[in-house]
């Protein structure tokens, strides 16, 4: 199996602020089976190049969205990317197949604890279920659907130490998709997929990406 290429989709707003994300982001970019595209940064005034993003997805094995979580959904451009590139006869309708058999992945950030997102929590709802609207979208397109890849407390990570070990996650992460044979059955119910990476597709270093 040759070594799957990833077209990582960047959407943060406040870049400024942003303590997990960009590392992540900027980690990410150093890889050569990796294409990493800030939204924000290409397309300032939110004109997407329809064409370009269409090829982008056609040239790469595994999309992924990384953002951090903003009212239960992705930032503004990310959904703006979705109703314009997405197109009917494109990713889906009868003849909209140019997404099939892709991969699809979310990783993101959210400020609430773990303990936070499940039925009895402060927010109802585990992140999983909060992503159905695009894990639907990757039904509809033909993708296969992989588990989030979350970071859960993320205003407090830094300061709290976790980031060193959610950066050896994300190359975990990165390990797995690029190189792994993907068994779907192995991962389709988990609520995140964090813990299966960690376990199978760690490394020591960072050196990795």
């Amino acid at each position: 199996m040759s070594a799957r290429k990833i077209l990582l989709l960047f959407a943060h707003p406040s870049q400024s602020r942003s303590e997990i994300n960009l590392p992540l982001f900027k980690l990410a970019n150093r890889h050569p089976q990796v294409t990493a595209v800030d939204l924000y940064a290409e397309y300032p005034d939110f004109k997407i190049d329809i064409d370009k993003e269409q090829q982008r997805l056609l040239e790469h094995d595994v999309v992924m969205f990384q953002f951090p979580l903003y009212w239960y959904s992705t930032p503004a451009i990310l959904k703006e990317w979705q109703d314009l590139v997405l197109e009917y006869g494109f990713a889906y309708g009868q003849q909209g197949t140019a997404l099939k058999g892709k991969y699809f992945i979310c990783a993101v950030t959210a400020g609430g604890a773990s303990n936070a997102y499940c039925e009895q929590g402060y927010n109802h709802f585990s992140i999983r279920s909060l992503l159905r609207p695009l894990e639907q979208t990757a039904n509809l397109t033909l993708m296969h659907f992989l588990p989030p890849f979350a970071l859960f407390g993320s205003r407090t990570a830094k300061e709290q130490g976790r980031l060193k070990n959610h950066k050896e996650d994300w190359v975990a992460l990165f390990n797995y998709l690029i190189e792994a044979d993907i068994k779907l059955e192995s991962v389709h119910e988990l609520s995140t997929i964090n813990a299966f990476v960690r376990e199978h597709f760690a490394q020591d270093k960072e050196a990795a990406l």
